[in-house]
Order: structure tokens, then C-alpha cells, then sequence
């Protein structure tokens, strides 16, 4: 038996054992109990015990209330009802668990168990993958009866299990096997509240284990596609070496980004070369396509992939073969392909950018990924999601404060946060918390910090980089105290709009009169080309400013921009 300090208050967590804690009369008392045994050990007291229970164990749960209160009147039993339509589906258990403990308000003050003696084996294995994910900061107890002759003592005995101790190596072994054998579902990796996106990741399970015709993957940047990618390979694996019903699942799983190949580099990278293709081809190169042979193959961003690299991927697909830069040996290749991208393919192909016979091969299996503000009932889970990875990583448990918790969802939910990164930014603006947070708790001023700077980030101008570029031009361009602008109707109005659409949309350039808007686009040029409000200032009000009895002429510009709702800073 181990003695466990007690200097926090201690809280259980366990299912009712529906087995092993019934019985209603007076012999049960001569028997050990699981549930009840909790209560009759001196040296652990117990100051809240969570029992799950199920509908039809309702009775037997009042029961074992008024049990514990006898052995134990200080102790408070807390009944959570739960309903699994199986106790042995994995899936669903793990669901229900899960739903469970997002809800759960763990104290810091308080020291949790899980009960792993009570509740089927599948439950024990969920318990065990969300202490180890950091969704639950608990330890697990095992309560035994004695052996013989002892067995009819109803005190028994009990173990605390901390998973981290080496010598429990083979009991997390254990479990890393029954997750091998159950983890094999999409929707087991899935928590979601959106109802056609659960619909969609179940369409995208039946065609990842049906069928080996294309994938594709279309949503923003930072919706997913990766890392649904890699889910959808481990499901195919997982199914064919169970089953060993898909040739292309027993293969290795290769990814690569479009966006980051170009020209003879991208035909190398992906067809591979043979010695002295080109100048630098020093030895030859197998190439993804090699790579993916009885794997599959996925290309993220397919719609910056150059037009001659389609061609050759279109007929690797329809032939399943190809010819390596500088070779005339084709080699054969057999591989599912699966491809993301942030475009409008359709709109890619009308544009001439995208093969249209290319699309057609791919369009076979078509997905559109929702963005974060497509599923912001998905929100808290996963913000928890993030805390738990992030927290399994680096060994720690990050948790919110009730209140900084509210703050934080609240503004997550909110018009104000756009979440242009969508999951990216989700992701970051956790590890900027966990981060910066004292003693792994975040605070209300931790996330008044980190909506200032989610907000600053989502300010920024659309298309920065190119604004960047047209600031260097700009100066370079234009002398140092001049504007000049041709005087051509067309043009002026061209050019203002063009530095205007840099920081208001549409709706606001068209409210502006077009003297204005003229007025407003030169503004904004001198305060690009000088490095301080009071400088542009002076520069712009440079004969009127005499005639002020106090002139202020950083203020005057400040206000001027204020009508737009433009700020200098906002402009360099």
C-alpha cells in the first residue's frame, strides 16, 4: 500500500463497477467493494468521489451513496450520468470520456485519481490516453480485495500509479498496443460539435478505406489539410495491415509543398534525374514519385505547381509510369495521390494556370475544408486540444484560469478575432500563452496581452508583403519632399485606388468622394516616405501652420487620418 501526502484536497474519478459494487443486502457488507473501499482507508481520505454511472444503475448508485457516507461522512459523492450506447466501442467510449473531461473544472487545489479498477478494459484505455494527452492532471489508483483468507475483508487495499515511474513501462505498453488495435477511425480522432463537418471527415473515412482515386483537399491556408493528410495515410495503414485489403496504404507516406518547387528543381523533386540531366547533376535521384511507389503521395499547394510538372504528373497518374529528367527509361510507379491547395482550382483552370485535364483526374474525390470561423462551436475543444499537445511535449500541465478562460473564448467567438490563419493562429496564440504564462496557469492579463497582439497581427494591412514592396518602390521612385502624379483622370484615380485598397476594403473606398480619395492616397504617400507623425506633419501643413495661434501639426494629421480609421503607425 502506498501512502500518498495529502497536503491538497484529494478527489476520485471512476465509474460505477455495476459487477463488482452491487448487491442490496446486508451480506454485501462482508465483501469488498471497489467503489466503497475508497472510504476505509485511513491514510487516504477522499474529499470528492465522481462516480459514473449510466441510467439504468441508477438505483445501485444511490446505494453506494449512502454506503460511502457511512464508512466515510466526509466525503462527497458527486454522480455524473454518462450513456454509451456500448461500453465496448471504442469510439464511442473515448466520445464520451472526452465530452466529460472538457467539461470538468479541474481546482488547482485539488489532487485527482482515477479509479482504474471499475469500467471496462476500452475505458480504461481512454482513461489512460487522456491523462497521457494532458486533458486530465491526474494519477491513476487500483483497489484490490486481500488475498485469501482475507479476500472477505471489505477495506482491501489500493495502489497510486504514476505512469511516469519506469517500472510501469509494460502497463503503458499494454495500452499503446489496445490503442493500436481500436485507434483506427477518423471520427475516433475527431471532437466536433459542427454537424457537416463530422459529416464530411465520415465521407472522407469511407472513401480513404474504399477507394484509391484521388483525393483533394481545398480550404485556406492553415485549415488542415496537412494534418488530415497524414490522419487519412495512418487509417489506410492501420486498415491494411489488419486486413491487407489496399495495396497503397502498405507504402510510405510522402509529402511535399508545390508552392516551394521551381523549375528544373521541381521536375528533379519530383521525377527525379539522372547524372548529368542538367548543369549540377552530379548523381541521380529517385524523385517523390519513386519515393511514393505502393505509398501515397501527397502534394499541398498542387495549384503552384507549374504547368509542364502537371503534364508529366497527369500521365504518371493515367500510366502509372514517368521519365526521369535526362532519361529515356520510364519507370513504373503504382501510388494513391492525394493533393491540398488554398485555391479555387475551378477558377485556376477558367484562369489558365491549372490543367483542366489534370483537375479532372483529381476531381474524382473532391473535399472543401471549413476555415475556424466556419466551426467556432469547435473552438473550446480545440483550445484544450492545443493546451494538451503542447503539454504532453514539454512535460508541464497548462491550464486556464476559470475567468481568463471566459475572456479568452469570448473574444475567440467574437467579429473581432477573424482568425485569418485559422487553425495556424489558433495554434500560435496558445504557445504564446503557455508560454509566457506563471506557474502553467494562464491569466486574465496573459489574455488581455494576447488579444492585444492577435488583434495588432489581424490589423495588419491585406497583402503586407506586397505593400512592403510597393514602399521600396515608392521611395525609390519619388524624391524625398515631392509627389508627383501624371495628370491623366484615369490614372490619378487608378493610382489612388491602388494605394487606398493597401488599408481599406472595397465598401469604404467607395464612400470616399473622388477628390478625396485623391486627397487621402497623398497623404498616405508622405507619411510612408517620412519616419515619424510629426515629421509628415510638418511636411504637409507646412504654409498653413504660421497662421495657427498653436499649431499641432503631428495632432492635425492624427485627426485627418482618424476619419478614415487610419492610424500613421498602421502605414509604415
Amino acid at each position: 500500500m502506498t501512502k500518498k501526502p495529502q497536503t491538497n484536497k484529494t478527489a476520485v474519478i471512476g465509474f460505477l463497477g455495476t459487477t463488482l459494487d452491487n448487491g442490496f443486502n446486508d451480506k454485501r457488507w462482508q465483501r469488498w467493494r471497489p467503489t466503497v473501499s475508497l472510504g476505509l482507508h485511513d491514510e487516504l481520505l477522499v474529499d470528492e468521489l465522481h462516480i459514473l454511472y449510466s441510467k439504468r444503475d441508477k438505483r445501485l448508485f444511490h446505494l453506494i451513496c449512502d454506503d460511502v457516507a457511512q464508512v466515510s461522512p466526509q466525503t462527497q459523492v458527486i454522480g455524473h450520468r454518462v450513456a454509451l450506447s456500448s461500453p465496448w466501442d471504442f469510439a464511442d467510449v473515448y466520445a464520451e470520456l472526452y465530452d466529460f473531461v472538457t467539461g470538468f473544472t479541474f481546482n488547482t487545489d485539488t489532487d485527482y485519481l482515477l479509479h482504474l479498477t471499475t469500467g471496462t478494459h476500452v475505458a480504461q484505455i481512454c482513461w489512460f490516453l487522456l491523462v497521457e494527452a494532458g486533458f486530465m492532471p491526474a494519477d491513476f489508483i487500483q483497489t484490490s480485495p486481500y488475498p485469501k483468507p482475507d479476500q472477505y475483508n471489505p477495506q482491501g487495499r489500493y495502489q497510486i500509479i504514476d505512469l511516469d515511474v519506469s517500472r510501469y513501462n509494460s502497463l503503458r505498453a499494454r495500452f499503446e498496443a489496445e490503442k493500436a488495435q481500436h485507434w483506427q477511425t477518423l471520427q475516433a480522432n475527431l471532437v466536433t460539435q459542427n454537424a457537416a463537418y463530422q459529416q464530411l471527415i465520415s465521407d472522407i473515412e469511407k472513401v480513404a478505406t474504399r477507394s484509391t482515386a484521388p483525393i483533394l483537399l481545398m480550404g485556406a491556408t492553415g485549415a488542415g489539410k496537412s494534418q488530415l493528410a497524414a490522419q487519412i495515410y495512418a487509417l489506410k495503414k492501420a486498415k491494411a495491415n489488419n486486413a491487407a485489403h489496399s495495396k497503397y496504404a502498405l507504402g510510405s507516406f510522402v509529402e511535399v509543398n508545390c508552392a516551394t518547387l521551381r523549375g528544373d528543381t521541381a521536375m528533379s523533386v519530383l521525377f527525379g534525374h539522372v547524372k548529368g540531366a542538367f548543369t549540377g547533376a552530379a548523381s541521380s535521384r529517385d524523385g517523390l514519385l519513386k519515393s511514393a511507389d505502393g505509398g501515397l503521395l501527397f502534394l499541398d499547394e498542387i495549384g503552384e505547381l507549374g504547368l509542364d510538372e502537371q503534364a508529366m504528373l497527369l500521365t504518371a497518374l493515367e500510366e502509372q509510369r514517368f521519365y526521369p529528367l535526362g532519361s529515356d527509361t520510364p519507370i513504373n510507379v503504382s501510388f494513391q495521390l492525394m493533393a491540398g491547395t488554398n485555391k479555387d482550382l475551378r477558377q485556376a483552370v477558367v484562369d489558365g494556370e491549372f490543367r483542366a485535364d489534370l483537375f479532372a483526374r483529381l476531381n474524382t474525390w473532391t473535399f472543401f475544408l471549413p476555415s475556424l470561423k466556419d466551426r467556432l462551436e469547435d473552438l473550446p475543444a480545440n483550445i484544450d486540444y492545443e493546451l494538451a499537445r503542447l503539454g504532453s511535449e514539454q512535460q508541464q500541465q497548462y491550464r486556464f484560469a476559470p475567468e481568463a478562460r471566459q475572456l479568452y473564448e469570448s473574444f475567440a467567438m467574437s467579429t473581432d478575432a477573424t482568425w485569418k490563419g485559422n487553425f495556424r493562429d489558433l495554434t500560435a496564440s496558445i504557445i504564446r500563452l503557455t508560454t509566457l504564462a506563471e506557474s502553467k496557469v494562464i491569466r486574465v492579463d496573459d489574455v488581455q496581452a494576447e488579444i492585444e497582439r492577435l488583434t495588432h497581427l489581424w490589423g495588419l494591412p491585406n497583402g503586407s508583403g506586397s505593400h512592403q514592396s510597393n514602399q521600396m518602390t515608392n521611395k525609390n521612385s519619388l524624391s524625398k519632399n515631392k509627389f508627383k502624379i501624371k495628370l491623366d483622370s484615369e490614372t490619378v484615380e487608378q493610382s489612388s485606388h491602388n494605394i487606398l485598397s493597401q488599408y481599406l476594403d472595397n465598401d469604404a473606398i467607395a464612400m470616399i468622394d473622388p477628390f478625396e480619395a485623391v486627397q487621402l492616397a497623398y497623404v498616405i504617400e508622405v507619411c510612408i516616405n517620412h519616419k515619424n507623425q510629426a515629421a509628415a506633419g510638418r511636411y504637409l501643413y507646412a504654409n498653413s501652420r504660421d497662421k495657427l495661434k498653436n499649431p499641432n501639426d503631428s495632432d492635425r494629421l492624427r485627426k485627418y487620418l482618424l476619419k478614415f480609421g487610419l492610424r500613421f503607425d498602421e502605414l509604415k
